[in-house]
């Protein structure tokens, strides 16, 4: 049976990274959810490729290439996941201070976290409901994206410039 694509999925599928395609995948999988159509397809495809030996490696057939400096994919996604978290803190919590002034504050906040919460918050799964609404939202989210933390002022300010 032969299914066709429609506009909104063909644009959809264009702007998903392959990691987004296999985490929904994963999801549907886990809930007992068919595939959708571009899904299946793009993952079909994508084994068809490793196991024909048209790709050295499952990763390579699943686009999940190293980027720039050889970076790792799930590096740098954890990179994204890390660097949005900082911004949207900068952004809530100290819009109003100067970029020096507010990288230092996110650099204190994120080593006192360090050394007292993320020791007992690290083994959670999901983010302590008491955080909600507070710098430590995004603190959480930052040190759970696996990505190097905490950072020191100059990193931060480099990541949350143009707050």
């Amino acid at each position: 049976m032969i299914i066709a694509m429609t506009r909104q999925e063909r644009m959809v599928e264009s702007v998903e990274t392959p990691v987004e395609r296999l985490r929904e995948i994963a999801s549907r999988c886990l809930n007992g959810q068919p595939l959708n159509y571009r899904h299946s397809r793009w993952l079909g495809d994508a084994l068809e490729a490793y196991l024909g030996k048209d790709s050295a490696s499952l990763e390579e057939a699943l686009g999940l290439r190293y980027g720039r400096g050889g970076v790792p994919w799930w590096r740098e996604a954890a990179l994204r996941e890390r660097d949005a978290a900082l911004r949207e803190l900068a952004a809530q919590w100290f819009a109003e201070l100067s970029p020096c002034c507010r990288s230092r504050r996110i650099a204190e906040l994120a080593s006192r976290y360090a050394e007292s919460g993320w020791l007992i918050d690290r083994k959670y799964r999901d983010m302590p409901a008491r955080y909600a609404g507070t710098p430590k939202q995004f603190l959480w989210r930052a040190f759970k994206s696996g990505a190097a933390m905490p950072l020191g002022e100059r990193q931060i300010r480099n990541i949350t410039a143009g707050i």
